[in-house]
């Protein structure tokens, strides 16, 4: 049980609610919720607490269950405007902080006149929690455009790594299709990223508009709801790619419900809260549309969104 933590620059809150931070808007509570004032704060905090208790990282929370159960130890939150800084340079580069949103981040570079960062603007969230799952969409992925990324294990050990197929004698970053190797107790603080060209900061900008209005139309972006429930069962570029939405669709999953938890009927890679769900309702409906998928077109799908924390006991009978 925890008792005392090392002091720190930023807020660090006792059983905190993490339903607000979630866009389900579910989940338990954290043991104790860490906003870090900046990196060295960070870094500090790190190295002097406690090894025995666990730490998790949580951006804007998008694509992520917390479920009912709560969070154990500390939950370090990267939101803020240190944490969601985004710099672009003269020669095509962008430096950008975890917290920053990846829309954020494709505008950002729209304004510099660096191309090739507007697919960005169709994932939801941020940079970070987009690092850890080699996010993309509409052909890219993040790995295509990452040249190097900074952070720190769970000790307060400073690590760097270069971008796939990067020059350069640090270690490189493997990334594939919704996966990376990078080490699970990394919290990345800083990466750099790298466009393709320049061109016209307003046509730039008009496009990723275009790619916002694309995903309203066919997104159900205005419900409570994260990122896509499940990855595609095979990677960009492979013939006949079989989508994931196409096959919750054929197992008859649109529209399928568990207590206030719905497929959407919109577009059905995506679960929604109804309003009264828990993260135990989510949870089970994804499964459950994992089941119908496999036993109808024999495909096993693999969970996109992150399901972390612990699972709430059920409450014991009344007696009659």
């Amino acid at each position: 049980m925890m008792t005392t933590l090392p002091p720190v620059r930023g807020k660090l809150i006792k059983d905190a609610s993490l339903a607000p931070y979630t866009w389900f808007r579910v989940g338990g509570s954290a043991d104790w919720l860490f906003l870090p004032e900046d990196e060295t704060d960070l870094a500090g905090f790190l190295k002097t607490l406690d090894p025995a208790i666990p730490v998790t990282v949580l951006g804007v929370g998008s694509n992520v269950i917390v479920r009912d159960g709560g969070i154990a130890g500390v939950v370090v939150r990267l939101m803020g405007k240190y944490w969601g800084s985004v710099e672009a340079s003269e020669d095509g580069f962008l430096t950008a902080r975890p917290g920053a949103l990846d829309v954020s981040v494709a505008k950002a570079a729209a304004r510099a006149g660096i191309t090739g960062l507007e697919f960005l603007s169709g994932i939801p969230g941020s940079l970070g929690g987009a690092t850890r799952t080699n996010a993309g969409c509409y052909g890219q992925e993040l790995r295509d455009v990452l040249v190097g990324l900074e952070g720190y294990l769970r000790d307060g050990t400073h690590v760097a790594y270069r971008g796939p197929g990067r020059p350069g004698n640090l270690p490189e970053a493997s990334f594939s299709y919704r996966h990376t190797d990078l080490p699970n107790d990394l919290i990345v603080t800083k990466l750099t990223l790298e466009g393709s060209g320049s061109g016209n900061p307003e046509k730039i900008l008009a496009e990723i508009e275009s790619l916002q209005n694309r995903r309203a139309d066919t997104q159900p972006i205005k419900e409570k709801t994260s990122g896509s429930t499940f990855a595609n069962p095979d990677p960009p570029g492979t013939p006949d790619q079989r989508s994931a939405w196409k096959l919750i669709d054929a197992a008859g999953c649109r529209g399928l419900k568990v207590g206030g938890a719905q497929v959407s009927p919109k577009h059905c890679n995506f679960l929604i809260n109804r309003g009264d769900a828990t993260a135990a309702d989510l949870e089970a409906l994804g499964e459950l549309v994992r089941a119908q998928v496999l036993a109808t077109q024999g495909v096993n799908l693999r969970w996109e969104v992150r399901r972390i924390g612990r699972i709430k006991p059920p409450l014991p009978p009344i007696d009659a």
